[in-house]
């Protein structure tokens, strides 16, 4: 299923809106902040991003639904879902490093088909349409992932170390992740959607995450394969919503997931 340019457009304006509330309040000393059940920080921003879409949605397209990180997930049904993370990396907004985006995805019938990542401190935004391939800007350009196919020669991101301990069953995961990263030719945790994003503009060949929800990798997913390149779960599904994710130019896709899921 191809994207319509009108969703792909209208995701676009939507994260115009957002980027406008989270600049304006980025490293504001009087911001809220909250901590999630999940212990997880959540701020005022976090939660105005999400309404703000949600609002404009409701507004100009009522039968479609919403998940979002902070608000959950409209309870009706329809074959069009938008997925929000209205602060990807609430941590580095709150403790002002500026690698944080918002991630926005449209899924049509169980396929997610439109794709933004805006990370508007970083002055970097990336963005997808499935058959319209995948860009970033500014300046405004076609993105690629990359052509090298040895491991030896290739750079790695990820979440960090830490999260392989909680993010998966396997017990030999940090391990393995350890010996996948002295595989590569280099490593660095860039972490979170800039991770992914690297891999689709060629700048990385795999990004790691073991353990992510829905909406920090749903708009991931269709950037990184519009790119080019191949994004799946830890057991190698092409899903979003594994609660895993790898992001790769494709080529290393099966060496990497194999040493991820050595038995010892």
């Amino acid at each position: 299923m191809s994207a319509d340019p009108a969703d792909l457009a209208l995701a676009l304006a939507l994260v115009d809106e957002a980027d406008r509330i989270t600049t304006a309040a980025f490293r504001r000393p009087d911001l809220a902040i909250e901590t999630k059940p999940d212990m997880t920080p959540v701020t005022e921003v976090d939660m105005a991003v999400e309404l703000a879409i949600r609002q404009e949605l409701a507004r100009s397209h009522p039968a479609d639904i919403v998940l979002g990180e902070e608000y959950g997930s409209d309870q009706r049904e329809s074959a069009r879902r938008w997925i929000i993370d209205p602060i990807d990396a609430t941590k580095n907004f709150v403790r002002g490093v500026p690698v944080w985006a918002t991630l926005l995805a449209l899924e049509v019938d169980g396929r997610i088909v439109v794709g933004v990542v805006s990370a508007p401190a970083l002055g970097r935004r990336w963005w997808a349409g499935r058959g319209l391939g995948a860009h970033a800007g500014p300046p405004t350009a076609p993105i690629r992932v990359s052509a090298i196919n040895d491991l030896a020669d290739a750079q790695l991101s990820g979440a960090g170390l830490a999260a392989w301990h909680e993010g998966t069953h396997n017990p030999h995961a940090h391990a393995n992740a350890v010996t996948l990263a002295l595989r590569c030719g280099r490593d660095r945790d860039f972490g979170d959607f800039w991770s992914h994003m690297l891999v689709a503009e060629g700048a990385c060949e795999i990004a790691l995450d073991p353990i992510v929800s829905l909406w920090d990798v749903a708009a991931v997913q269709v950037i990184v394969e519009e790119a080019g390149g191949r994004f799946t779960d830890l057991s190698g599904q092409a899903r979003a919503d594994g609660g895993s994710g790898i992001s790769t130019n494709g080529r290393l896709h099966q060496a990497a997931l194999a040493i991820l899921n050595r038995p010892s």
